[in-house]
């Protein structure tokens, strides 16, 4: 039942794209690229947010919420604040510019030297960071939601993470490089309804599975009553987002995102007009304010049924595709995990086409062959993006190992985030600031960031606390060792395997924890261990703009730059654009008011 279930639905997505998008013009840099820049509200908002919510968001962002409680929402509720950015400042000055990426902006407001730098910057950070990070968490959840290694008969589960990254990659290579970027938007649209319906499934069933068998909202109040410390939207100082960090570096890093990221804000560049892509664009972020229900809830879900005297029985990773194994019923596993399996294509596909539209119009029709034809520069993109997708599939495995996915991807994010937002903002707001500027600024935040988080600067005690399941005599032999014995404690059945052993009707038999310390050294670096990552990625973005506009003054331009309108579409914004926003944002500062607690602060 779970097999056919994902296999009508993988189907069935696949069979509506094709009907809607065959006709399509694909043989042309703008209709490939851009979709011949027909996109409507609709398929905008759910592209937009199906390629935001792969993989590692619904693994990355739930296990972040196992780790830390509901305070790691800010993701998807303070992101708001960057899409009502989007719609009223920065796409009206990208439709202005009738521009396919961001680097051909930068071309137009600076010179084509900023183009190049940061479309390789793009490309690069695609390739190694971006593309392997959602291949590789896509796996693991799907891993434990469909039992893949009990389906092929692969017992190691090396083997197993390197043949599902593949399966996946492959497939959404096939949606990228032959289809474009309007079946990349329709595949997302379709695949988008699922995701909602499923992830407001996996809580329901979730809170039924807390509830014990009295109901959704029974399960609600244990979770009240017993994570009452976790129900909080303010991130304390120790917390993997600080409340202070909003202000800061998290806020920038969410604006990037949603503002300049070419993989984020290539279907907004293919709206059919300004008002089409405002209305689009809104209509996402108040979607978006429904987030924390299915990527940060389930997260809490599972730290209930998974955890038991404050000891996790699963890694946090893990921890969302073990919710879904065990609280849907089996014949809603199989549709969950076909879209699962759609977000992860949705965010991977994009991506790649993303770096096939860098790549063609950026590196090939730019520098390489400037009389290319159409056809020409569409196909130096597919071949291009299967080399990428073959980098990153093979990257991908080697991810294995991180403490928190959704964390990593965020870390390193900043590196290449940070520079070219500062370059945009600066660009889209003064006249006078020179491409030697925005160029230097460019590579003094590159040297900044990862001097800051590679380079040495000392080394300090490093003390770490495991909790370990293992007999008495694995314990002594810890402890002969070296290590510094804790405790050792009897833990009482989860929730969860209570359940499961009363299905199967066995006993539910209590585990043995040993838990110890071990000391060594520690390498300390600049950015997270002398300072808060966030708030050293805020100081980067200032010492940026600063550099650029000192600059300005020092060798600004011969002439202001003057933004030219080039009628690509029609520039009329939505009357209710600017409304919108502002409701929008009343709704960000409502939600965060009533779960606040600034106690933690304190």
């Amino acid at each position: 039942m779970t097999i056919a279930s994902f296999l009508v639905f993988t189907a069935l997505v696949a069979a509506l794209t094709w009907w809607l998008t065959h006709r399509d013009d694909h043989g042309t840099s703008e209709g490939f690229f851009l979709a011949g820049r027909r996109l409507g509200p609709i398929v905008i908002a759910g592209s937009l947010l199906l390629t935001n919510l792969s993989a590692e968001q619904l693994v990355g962002l739930n296990g972040a919420a196992f780790l830390g409680g509901l305070h790691v929402m800010v993701w998807e509720i303070v992101t708001v604040v960057s899409i009502v950015l989007m719609a009223l400042f920065f796409l009206p000055r990208f439709l202005r510019s009738g521009v396919t990426t961001v680097p051909q902006f930068l071309e137009t407001r600076f010179d084509p030297s900023t183009r190049l730098i940061t479309t390789l910057i793009f490309l690069i950070a695609y390739a190694v960071i971006l593309l392997p990070i959602i291949l590789y968490a896509g796996a693991q959840g799907l891993m434990k939601m469909i039992d893949v290694a009990g389906l092929t008969g692969i017992e190691n589960e090396t083997a197993v993470l390197w043949l599902t990254v593949w399966g996946v990659g492959l497939i959404g290579s096939v949606y990228a490089l032959f289809g474009g970027l309007r079946t990349v938007a329709v595949s997302d649209t379709i695949n988008g309804v699922g995701l909602l319906i499923g992830g407001f499934l996996i809580a329901y069933f979730g809170l039924v599975a807390v509830g014990n068998g009295e109901g959704m909202m029974a399960g609600l109040d244990t979770i009240r009553t017993d994570q009452a410390d976790r129900l909080n939207s303010i991130g304390g100082n120790d917390q993997s987002v600080p409340f202070s960090t909003i202000f800061t570096g998290a806020l920038l890093i969410m604006t990037f995102y949603w503002c300049t990221n070419q993989q984020i804000i290539q279907r907004t560049l293919g709206a059919r007009d300004l008002a089409a892509g405002q209305k689009g664009v809104l209509l996402c972020g108040a979607l978006k304010l429904l987030g924390p229900l299915y990527l940060v809830l389930p997260g809490m879900i599972a730290y209930q049924l998974f955890t038991s005297d404050g000891v996790a029985h699963v890694s946090n990773d893990a921890s969302y595709g073990a919710l879904v194994f065990h609280v849907l019923p089996k014949w809603l596993v199989g549709f969950f995990a076909a879209v699962v399996v759609g977000a992860i294509l949705s965010s991977f596909n994009s991506a790649l086409n993303s770096t096939t539209t860098l790549f063609s119009l950026g590196v090939y029709k730019a520098r390489l062959n400037p009389d290319a034809t159409e056809q020409q520069v569409v196909a130096s993109g597919k071949w291009f993006g299967w080399g990428i997708a073959a980098v990153a599939m093979t990257l991908a495995p080697l991810l294995a190992g991180q403490d928190s996915i959704f964390a990593y991807l965020q870390t390193m994010n900043a590196i290449y985030f940070i520079p070219i937002l500062a370059v945009v903002v600066v660009g889209m707001t003064t006249r006078r600031v020179s491409a030697m500027g925005a160029n230097l600024g460019i590579v003094a935040g590159l040297l900044l960031l990862v001097g800051g988080y590679f380079i040495p600067v000392g080394t300090a005690a490093d003390v770490q606390t495991h909790t370990v399941v293992v007999d008495s005599a694995a314990a002594d032999k810890l402890v002969d060792g070296g290590a510094t014995e804790l405790r050792r404690f009897v833990s009482e059945p989860t929730l969860a395997q209570q359940q499961t052993a009363e299905a199967n009707e066995e006993p539910a038999e209590p585990t043995t924890f040993v838990e110890y310390q071990t000391t060594g050294t520690k390498t300390l670096h600049i950015a997270g261990d002398l300072t808060n990552t966030f708030h050293y990625v805020g100081w980067v973005f200032a010492v940026i703009v600063g550099l650029m506009l000192v600059m300005g003054e020092i060798a600004p331009r011969k002439e202001p730059w003057v933004h030219q309108d080039v009628k690509a579409v029609n520039l009329t914004p939505w009357k209710l654009a600017v409304p919108a926003g502002l409701a929008l944002l009343v709704m960000v500062l409502a939600i965060y008011a009533v779960f606040a607690d600034f106690s933690v602060l304190l």
